[in-house]
């Protein structure tokens, strides 16, 4: 995946997402809507959020050393995984809380028209936002669905923008809803019910990411892509065959390999040395994210042809 399209994401979602939180605030003060306000708290959310997979970002390019020798490509795991923290706390349960509060203290929506024209605007800017998201992320999806991105990219930041915009589109349309019915009925309770749906959308976005992003810190391997292609690689000249291969992803775009591979008992040291220099160059030029590759040479069986994946 794109570095430079993940940040280009990121700083489109930053800069719309800070003009909406203060027009939200605006608003919220003019109207006193608990959905303005939950709306104005989750913007703030959200660009808090992306400032951090700035940060996250920068911090992964730090080069590695003696007590991280496979350097701080993780970082921007952990960031992200912070961000889904971010939006959970500060995004869904504060508007869970508000909704509830507006339930138990009715208090009447003032100007709402202001509300709606805000929320109005807030569509349009959020989505060009998403519309940027989804160009970036199509420039690397290739054939996948939407839910295979998501679940299957080993990088967090477009899949993080995308689900944070299309929960603030979704938010602030629950949000127009809310205000709008309440406005036609003078019932101050559909704005309530419209600040705890968004409340119930933020926390399962949130839920989603923190799984997602959870199984990349744990690590993941590399994509059945990108192990086939190493595979092929490794049996390329036919001198040598692949007992097993193991893929690690020790940041978005870092993969360790490590294979063990089965040599004729009649070559020399240098002969063998040979095969895995140009195995492991035959790999980068396949996979060039494998950036960290060992190779273990063992001797082929005479007796049994080698088992791959033992």
């Amino acid at each position: 995946m794109s570095a430079e399209g993940g940040t280009k994401a990121i700083v489109a979602a930053l800069l719309a997402n800070t003009g909406i939180a203060i027009s939200k605030f605006v608003a919220a003060g003019i109207t006193g809507s608990a959905s303005m306000l939950a709306e104005g708290v989750h913007s703030v959310a959200d660009a808090s959020n992306q400032v951090l997979l700035l940060i996250g970002g920068k911090a992964s390019r730090k080069a590695a050393s003696p007590a991280h020798p496979f350097g701080y490509g993780r970082e921007r795991y952990i960031y992200a995984f912070i961000v889904s923290i971010v939006l959970f706390s500060i995004g869904g349960v504060y508007a869970l809380y508000e909704g509830y509060h507006k339930i138990s203290h009715h208090e009447d929506l003032k100007t709402p028209l202001v509300a709606v024209v805000v929320l109005v605007i807030a569509i349009v800017l959020e989505s060009f936002s998403l519309r940027t998201a989804v160009k970036e992320s199509n420039a690397v999806r290739g054939k996948q669905t939407w839910v295979q991105f998501i679940k299957g990219s080993r990088s967090p930041e477009l899949p993080v923008i995308l689900l944070e915009d299309i929960g603030a589109l979704v938010g602030l349309i629950l949000a127009l809803f809310g205000v709008g019915l309440s406005w036609i009925t003078g019932n101050v309770v559909f704005d309530a019910l419209g600040t705890m749906a968004i409340g119930v959308l933020l926390v399962g976005i949130a839920i989603v990411l923190a799984i997602e992003i959870r199984s990349m810190l744990i690590g993941e391997s590399a994509t059945h892509e990108d192990i086939a292609a190493i595979e092929g690689a490794i049996k390329q000249d036919g001198t040598s065959s692949l007992i097993h291969l193991k893929t690690l992803h020790v940041g978005p775009d870092e993969l360790l390999v490590a294979a063990k591979v089965a040599i004729d008992r009649t070559e020399t040291g240098e002969q063998v040395a040979a095969e895995i220099d140009a195995a492991e160059a035959r790999i980068r030029a396949a996979v060039p994210k494998a950036k960290l590759i060992y190779i273990e040479p063992d001797i082929r069986r005479t007796d049994a042809p080698a088992a791959e994946g033992a």
